[in-house]
């Protein structure tokens, strides 16, 4: 973060607690407040401007094997709780990970975290990889094609995810795009990959 600073570039800073196991939502909760305790110490110790950065973590949710099932406000909740316990209201933007969860389920648990009534001094927003373009991706299939069908599957996950950071998603809200039944179908599939390697 410091080399970044001194070269004028913003530091996206991103710790992950990966869904793999069993635990449950307040074992991440616990566990994802320990590691952002420790990064922000660190950035102090480096004195980091904080200002000048993003945070870009987990969203807190239960192990992907957990047999508790968790409503998208508990994890909102859950979430907003450990970013107030841990990140400094001088950072001025969360970039959430999308951590394995399916299109939708990512971005109905953004806009449930930027509904949460708990105060929320920080942007909170995405930074999704394959929640972002997994409908995409399977609507592309390698085909020229179909890159029309990709452009407009990828600006529809978009489009959805930026009404999510603004807490105004509402799944019978999200438009429509051409093979909407096999894009809906991807928004749906579960993104998680067990011991994914970075």
């Amino acid at each position: 973060a410091s080399i970044c600073q001194q070269n004028g570039i913003v530091p996206i800073v991103e710790p992950e607690i990966l869904p793999d196991g069993g635990h449950d939502l307040k074992r991440c909760q616990y566990v994802t407040e320990k590691v952002l305790g420790a990064v922000y110490k660190a950035l102090s110790d480096h004195h980091i401007y904080l200002e000048g950065t993003l945070l870009k973590p987990n969203m807190v949710t239960p192990g992907h094997s957990c047999p508790t099932k968790y409503s998208p406000e508990e994890i909102a909740t859950a979430t907003v709780t450990a970013l107030r316990r841990t990140v400094p209201p001088a950072v001025p933007g969360v970039t959430f990970l999308s951590g394995g969860q399916s299109e939708e389920e990512a971005t109905i648990n953004l806009n449930a975290i930027n509904k949460c009534p708990l105060p929320k001094p920080w942007a909170l927003t995405f930074s999704f990889g394959r929640a972002l373009q997994a409908s995409a991706l399977n609507a592309w299939g390698g085909e020229k094609d179909n890159m029309q069908a990709a452009q407009d599957e990828f600006m529809k996950r978009a489009e959805v995810n930026s009404l999510a950071s603004l807490g105004q998603y509402e799944p019978s809200t999200e438009p429509s795009a051409e093979g909407e039944g096999e894009g809906e179908g991807a928004a749906s599939q579960s993104l998680y990959v067990e011991n994914h390697a970075y």
